[in-house]
């Protein structure tokens, strides 16, 4: 029997600054995939306190991350009650301070505007001190450069940096990236994952491209 990482551990490693943080999750609205990782060299098991920003659960939305996910320390995660109501004079939250403020004023979280669940996808590396604001969606495969503001979604295998990330390149052609996303490797059964990790690590590119053709063309 191979000696296979469990992903139900909290730390993976001796050196106990990555953690596998759906094991550390409670919130009822975030959803981490297996193998993904958040890496801090203090309390890196506080993630959903320190890194998921005004999580409410009863507003509604949702924080989705896939599988095999690398999340650099400091990274943050802002879900939708971090907003405040635009479409009137003035930005200010009476109601959640209470008293007279409260009687006349509409209940705070049905004047936030909506974005929706914010969904990464699956081996996606998000660097140091990112932040992901709500609603947005980032494909497989992708990577976030350090000190980078996600206010957009991201297509798969693509590279974005900046405030606000902006596009910088594909990570491979559109022929690869199809293959890639019909491979879905991050689904495959353990076993299956460990005989493929060579190729998943190998550089050459054109030998990985004929290879991956092969496997999903002679299905």
């Amino acid at each position: 029997m191979h000696n296979i990482p469990n992903p139900n551990i909290v730390f993976p490693n001796e050196y106990k600054t990555s953690c596998y943080i759906k094991n550390v999750i409670t919130a009822p609205n975030i959803f981490i995939g297996d193998y993904t990782y958040y890496d801090g060299p203090v309390d890196p098991t506080g993630f959903e306190k320190n890194n998921i920003l005004f999580n409410c659960p009863d507003f509604g939305d949702k924080l989705i991350i896939g599988k095999f996910c690398s999340i650099a320390c400091g990274t943050q995660f802002v879900m939708g009650t971090a907003n405040h109501r635009i479409n009137s004079i003035t930005t200010y939250p009476f109601n959640v301070f209470g008293g007279a403020w409260e009687e006349n004023t509409p209940p705070h979280l049905s004047q936030l505007p909506y974005k929706g669940d914010t969904i990464i996808g699956n081996d996606v590396w998000i660097g140091r001190e990112c932040v992901i604001m709500p609603g947005v969606k980032v494909g497989d495969g992708s990577i976030i450069a350090t000190r980078s503001v996600v206010t957009k979604n991201i297509e798969p295998y693509s590279i974005v940096g900046g405030n606000p990330a902006h596009f910088i390149k594909k990570r491979f052609d559109d022929e690869f990236i199809e293959l890639l996303l019909k491979i879905k490797w991050w689904d495959f059964e353990p076993q299956k994952l460990l005989d493929f990790l060579p190729l998943l690590c190998d550089p050459n590119l054109d030998n990985v491209r004929i290879k991956l053709k092969s496997i999903i063309y002679s299905k």
